[in-house]
């Protein structure tokens, strides 16, 4: 009996482990998605109150009425990640394989998390000012026209989701170029392979976790961000998210504001299910070997 009793602990001790997770998704994360399902398949305003009556109509009019914010915020957070990408590659190859001060660079790449999300998109606004000096820059140089505005426009926008997810990209691909066995780059040489065949036949493909797990940082937050477009840009410029926002603390239109988180995590569900097989999970799984 005393052997049977340790045995049963032993095999319930993983369970309790997982227990105070399992807590915290249920608490924090099921009875929320569950109150706003719910919440989404009703009827009525603020002022007669609201019915449950399965609208499930709610869901085809949100998207019918909101698809050109869908669409910006996909285009918007596809731009920013693309960028991001291309920014903090060279950066985290720099900082991997070539810097002697990689604790000093990390700690600057992580520095603007010191600051406020809000304060760092409101110093943007000064920076990109039509009195600013950026503007001035790129007018005397004729990228601009002299009568041209970087502020409350798109290029605003995308600019401020690059530059305050940029962290989510570089820390990521540091990681998995950090790991990456200098021998396996110096047996391609060896053989004859050139520096540029060398980074794209050994080292791309090791990154591939580290892209994999950057694009996802940097894409399914930039998709629901609603400050840089509301701080950077115009109503012109508005994403999904500052929709979301009006409906929630605005409008109080609560159902519509619930369907339409609802539209917006299905639509990234699928987006990032796609990508995964696109990028291919038996690479990035031979890569993170």
């Amino acid at each position: 009996m005393l052997r049977l009793s340790l045995r049963t602990r032993r095999s319930l001790f993983p369970y309790l482990l997982l227990g105070p997770g399992l807590l915290w998704l249920i608490v924090f994360y099921l009875i929320p998605i569950l109150s706003q399902g719910y919440v989404s398949l009703q009827t009525g305003n603020i002022e007669q109150g609201y019915t449950f009556n399965w609208a499930f109509h709610v869901y085809s009019d949100a998207l019918s009425e909101y698809g050109a914010q869908f669409a910006r915020s996909f285009g918007y957070a596809a731009v920013a990640t693309v960028l991001c990408l291309i920014i903090s590659f060279p950066l985290a190859y720099y900082i991997a394989f070539k810097s002697r001060h990689k604790n000093i660079l990390l700690l600057l790449i992580v520095l603007p998390f010191f600051t406020n999300y809000l304060v760092r998109t409101i110093a943007w606004q000064t920076i990109l000012a039509d009195d600013g000096w950026v503007v001035h820059f790129l007018q005397n140089v004729g990228l601009l026209s002299h009568d041209g505005r970087l502020l409350a426009t798109r290029t605003a926008v995308i600019a401020g989701i690059t530059y305050n997810f940029l962290p989510f990209m570089a820390l990521p691909l540091y990681v998995s170029l950090e790991k990456i066995d200098r021998r396996l780059i110096e047996a391609a040489t060896d053989l004859y392979a050139s520096r540029a065949t060398a980074f794209r036949k050994v080292t791309l493909p090791l990154a591939l976790p580290g892209i994999f797990a950057g694009s996802l940082l940097t894409f399914i937050p930039a998709v629901g961000d609603f400050i840089n477009a509301q701080f950077l840009g115009t109503s012109r410029q508005y994403m999904i998210g500052n929709v979301i926002q009006s409906k929630f603390l605005v409008i109080a239109d609560y159902p519509t504001a619930a369907a339409l988180s609802f539209v917006l995590m299905f639509v990234i569900l699928a987006a990032v299910l796609l990508y995964a097989r696109a990028l291919g999970t038996r690479n990035l799984q031979d890569a993170a070997i």
